[in-house]
């Protein structure tokens, strides 16, 4: 178990408050007054990139908008995402629809569009989604799952700490409160461990506290642990489920990514995100392409 979490080091009076922070102002997303519902317009921020390109967890937070404002259920519980085509900072389009809807869950779809170079309409992303209700959850919990062991935050490192800026940019290290577990960044010193694991504590920059939302994006905000297999390189998400636990307790995350298999070009990586209170608050699994060298 990791040493008790100590709280992000953002200046008093100075941190934002969920509804009413940065990440809350790129996800929001504007229903169309058509007479057409489930049709949402976004701008898509520059500022949650890496390598230029729009961030999968950031993209799943704005759909994850999007079918809360649609669906009878304001928590997302399981969210099931294919990355299509390659999204881009700019104007997009959601369009989002019940699927069904119970007295405890409720399920719904969406997919987020953009216009490419010659104006044609081009799907990004589609999501399969169910939705309840976290605070109805029981509290009673059978688990033989254990958080992940990481030294305290200080002892960790984040973007900041690094010599060399991230290859091709990178928006999203600036909004984020990322520091790794120095056992995960072999990579980063030219000797990348082997094992595929990657391990940090997560948090938002300007000190927004943790909810449903945000954890759509921490399952994908890590470094890719295809880096610690020794490739370099854009890592895109094929596919993207994400479980959400419970709502998380105040204070940073702790998030812990495996794979044991690369195969063929892709990767799985299993997610585990943790809260200040121990518990397992959100899953995920995604497979994603790598780029392996000529020859490799």
């Amino acid at each position: 178990m990791a040493d008790a979490p100590t709280a992000p080091s953002v200046a008093p009076g100075t941190r934002a408050t969920i509804g009413d922070s940065e990440f809350d102002r790129d996800t929001a997303v504007t229903r169309r007054e058509s007479g057409v519902p489930g049709v949402y317009d976004i701008d898509l921020s520059a500022d949650w990139t890496i390598m230029g390109a729009v961030n999968g967890g950031y993209l799943l937070a704005v759909l994850g908008r999007a079918l809360a404002d649609t669906l009878p259920h304001a928590d997302p519980f399981s969210v099931s995402a294919h990355y299509l085509t390659a999204s881009r900072p700019g104007p997009a389009v959601i369009r989002a629809e019940l699927v069904r809807t119970g007295r405890t869950l409720s399920t719904g779809q969406a997919s987020l569009f953009q216009y490419d170079e010659e104006g044609r309409e081009v799907e990004r992303i589609r999501v399969l989604a169910s939705y309840g209700d976290l605070d109805a959850l029981p509290e009673d919990v059978r688990t033989s799952a254990e958080p992940p062991a990481i030294p305290p935050i200080e002892k960790c490192f984040g973007a900041e700490d690094s010599p060399t800026p991230v290859l091709g940019g990178s928006g999203i290290t600036e909004r984020l409160l990322l520091k790794l577990d120095p056992a995960t960044l072999g990579w980063a010193l030219g000797s990348p461990s082997g094992k595929g694991e990657m391990r940090g504590w997560f948090g938002l920059a300007d000190g927004r506290e943790a909810d449903p939302f945000s954890l759509l994006l921490a399952v994908d905000a890590l470094p890719p642990t295809a880096f610690e297999l020794g490739l370099s390189g854009w890592v895109p998400t094929i596919e993207l489920t994400t479980h959400v636990r419970a709502r998380p307790a105040p204070g940073p995350l702790r998030v812990s990514v495996t794979t044991r298999n690369l195969a063929g070009g892709f990767l799985e990586e299993d997610a585990e995100v943790w809260d200040s209170a121990d518990r397992l608050v959100a899953q995920s699994r995604q497979l994603a392409r790598v780029r392996l060298a000529e020859g490799a």
